[in-house]
């Protein structure tokens, strides 16, 4: 939570935290049309959100890390619109939305971060769009690993050195392309020297470089 949040904020935030879930890899914390009832706060691990199509293709739409929250798809029409499924063993902490409601009312240091929250989700679906929309395959693999290495140095980890926790599959079906294409790119980038490979181990060399693709 921010740091502009006192010590009883604090605490009255960590009264509402009903309990901490556990999910193996492979399993959903919430599935498209659920209920929408509580937003997830990641502890540990990461997911991916995924819109089934009506013949029964996976679509990807996001990647969830520690840290971040899910859930926030259901505020809208109180369902959620999209599964999310643990990209590995993972576990939440689980705030009910009715009480985070009342809490924000109270709170406007709280408030403000919920709808930074938010305003986070938007800005993600508007990149998507133009990841999708605009860039050459080159440049999506290139911005992809630019915004895991942003989100990770957010929350104190490396931004050059780390571990891809979702497929080469499944980024490819979130950035639209073939997985043989994915792995061109990996191998492409590694040749003119702008990162190292090995199995998900990701050790980006020159970031500036990355961010001119």
């Amino acid at each position: 939570m921010p740091k502009t949040l006192n010590e009883q904020e604090l605490t009255r935030f960590d009264s509402i935290v009903s309990a901490t879930r556990l999910i193996k890899r492979g399993d959903s914390l919430y599935r498209a049309n659920d209920p929408f009832h509580n937003i997830y706060a990641i502890r540990a691990g990461s997911f991916k959100s995924v819109v089934m199509h009506r013949d029964g293709r996976e679509q990807v739409t996001g990647f969830h890390l520690a840290g971040e929250v899910l859930g926030l798809d259901g505020v809208c029409t109180e369902h959620h619109s999209s599964d999310a499924i643990a990209i590995e063993d993972s576990s939440v902490c689980i705030i009910p939305y009715a009480l985070l409601e009342s809490l924000c009312a109270e709170s406007k240091s709280l408030q403000q971060q919920v709808l930074r929250m938010m305003s986070g989700e938007i800005v993600r679906e508007s990149s998507l769009m133009m990841l999708l929309g605009t860039m050459s395959a080159e440049q999506r693999v290139a911005a992809f690993l630019l915004n895991l290495s942003s989100r990770l140095k957010a929350r104190g980890y490396s931004a050059a050195e780390f571990n891809l926790r979702m497929t080469r599959e499944e980024m490819g079906n979130f950035l639209g392309m073939k997985l043989e294409t994915v792995s061109r790119m990996f191998s492409k980038f590694q040749r003119d020297g702008l990162l190292q490979t090995h199995g998900k181990q990701i050790r980006i060399v020159n970031l500036d470089a990355l961010g001119r693709v």
